[in-house]
């Protein structure tokens, strides 16, 4: 006889920002949910819920995703990083330079969309060290900024990608 609920329920094992980690949890948990509700990593913010406006990026494995469309058992063996990884991604200092510039430029205003412009951000500099502005309107045309007008946005990537190859 099929047990609905056994079948329903999955461990997994993962790394989360570099802590390895492993959960019981439902087949239909996406991995917004499971950042925020079970993981309390409250910065990945959830704005559209379709994969549209890029506020709950993350890494997976080092690609972009959109966090609100991905099952968190999809994670099973994998490796995400959030925003509140970053910092820790560069160890050489508090925050990671596009943190750091995204304050200095104001490449934020509301803040909302900041987490995912943020982890997208080191996702083209990882691909890309030093991105000219279209590169970096293009690899960011995912996410949506109602505030900015993306002007601050494309010169705190820039600065950053600067600082990071001295």
């Amino acid at each position: 006889m099929y047990n609905y609920i056994e079948a329903t329920i999955h461990e997994i094992e993962f790394k989360v920002n570099g802590e390895e980690t492993s959960m019981t949890i439902p087949a239909n948990l996406t991995l917004v949910e499971l950042l925020r509700q079970e993981l309390r990593l409250t910065g990945t913010t959830e704005g559209c819920g379709v994969g549209v406006c890029g506020c709950c990026t993350v890494l997976i494995d080092n690609k972009v995703v959109a966090s609100c469309l991905e099952l968190a058992v999809n994670i099973d063996g994998k490796e995400v990083l959030t925003i509140e990884g970053l910092a820790d991604t560069y160890q050489l200092s508090e925050f990671h330079p596009l943190q750091t510039s995204f304050r200095e430029y104001e490449g934020f205003q509301c803040g909302y969309c900041t987490p995912g412009m943020l982890i997208s951000s080191k996702a083209l500099l990882d691909q890309n060290p030093d991105p000219s502005d279209e590169d970096i309107r293009e690899f960011l045309s995912e996410n949506i900024c109602r505030c900015t007008g993306y002007d601050s946005i494309i010169m705190a990537v820039k600065s950053a990608a600067k600082e990071m190859n001295v």
